[in-house]
């Protein structure tokens, strides 16, 4: 089967995604946040950038986000799901004592390269930032994938991104797929936790108590993560209805018998789809939530029936797996 998962736009190209940004300044700033999200945040010095995750107290996914440490604070950039819901979350924990001042939401863009087909990227220093000449927005390091902006939604992209073209919707969706990046709501929802969805070098599990931590600590402590989540691909095929958010993954079955492997037993639920996108040759592609004991069979179908799509799976490159054992840190990608 063909693969889809080396794509990339013709020229330098871009992609925006909206971002709140919430300010939070004073002395306890860290301290805040580092009870409030998922990575080590308290101690991190000025300059530093941490990717970590919004959770709920269950540890669901509530928000993907970026802290940009300074000496006044920090502030909490939400580049995934809704802004308004982390500041009124932060809002309700803090007390008159907490030397912390919590500023409104304020509206933004995260700015990614995207590579080109000849192009390649500059690296630059991971975990760190630099503020834009003349303020309105900061400069990410990525490492290998270059340099990230966080922009006011005012500010203009400098001038350095002057030859990067935008990437249209269908295009953008596309990358985002193709990355296994989560988005709101087929990935970011209250179902899925951040060691499901490949996030786990944005969660630490050393850093002692914080909201969620009860609850992923468990599953490293017993491995008990079921589902991972994972790229497929389908073929189009004549008279083969094409595969749809929501369907519901099974082993595959014949049109003679309307059954599979007998090991696994036809009907049983191994996934469900949780983003589409149809491609220009009519293919499909897509993310889905997958059990864990299913990653291993070559080909899965979405529905019921000999006459279902059949899929083909993949871990999406940037793919950590959860850390498994007592205070694990995760340490290597899904292949």
């Amino acid at each position: 089967m063909s693969t889809p998962w080396n794509w990339r736009p013709a020229g330098p190209s871009l992609t925006r995604r909206p971002a709140s940004l919430i300010r939070l300044e004073g002395s306890d700033a860290l301290r805040v946040l580092h009870g409030q999200t998922s990575a080590a945040i308290e101690g991190a010095r000025p300059g530093q950038w941490i990717p970590t995750c919004c959770i709920t107290p269950t540890a669901r996914l509530r928000a993907l986000a970026e802290v940009l440490v300074d000496a006044g604070g920090a502030w909490l950039a939400v580049t995934a799901g809704d802004g308004a819901q982390v500041h009124q979350a932060l809002d309700r924990v803090l007390f008159p004592a907490d030397r912390v001042r919590l500023l409104a939401p304020q509206p933004g863009w995260l700015v990614e390269p995207v590579p080109g087909e000849t192009e390649q990227l500059e690296t630059a220093e991971a975990g760190r930032w630099q503020e834009l000449a003349g303020g309105g927005g900061w400069q990410l390091g990525q490492g290998r994938l270059g340099r990230a902006l966080l922009l006011a939604s005012d500010t203009a992209l400098p001038a350095a991104w002057a030859g990067r073209t935008p990437l249209g919707a269908r295009e953008a969706e596309r990358w985002r797929i193709q990355g296994g990046v989560p988005a709101v709501p087929g990935e970011i929802n209250d179902d899925h936790n951040p060691f499901e969805l490949g996030l786990a070098d944005r969660v630490s599990l050393r850093k002692g108590c914080y909201v969620g931590q009860e609850t992923l600590a468990k599953l490293a402590t017993y491995d008990g993560v079921r589902q991972l989540l994972h790229r497929w691909h389908w073929q189009a095929e004549p008279g083969v209805p094409a595969p749809e958010v929501g369907q519901v993954l099974q082993e595959l079955q014949t049109e003679a018998t309307g059954s599979g492997d007998a090991t696994a037993g036809a009907g049983t639920r191994l996934g469900v789809i949780s983003s589409a996108l149809e491609l220009e040759s009519g293919d499909r592609i897509g993310l889905a939530l997958v059990r864990r004991r299913a990653l291993g069979q070559p080909q899965l179908q979405a529905g019921s029936g000999g006459a279902a799509p059949r899929l083909q799976l993949s871990a999406p490159d940037g793919f950590v797996m959860p850390p498994v054992g007592p205070g694990g840190e995760p340490t290597a990608q899904a292949s």
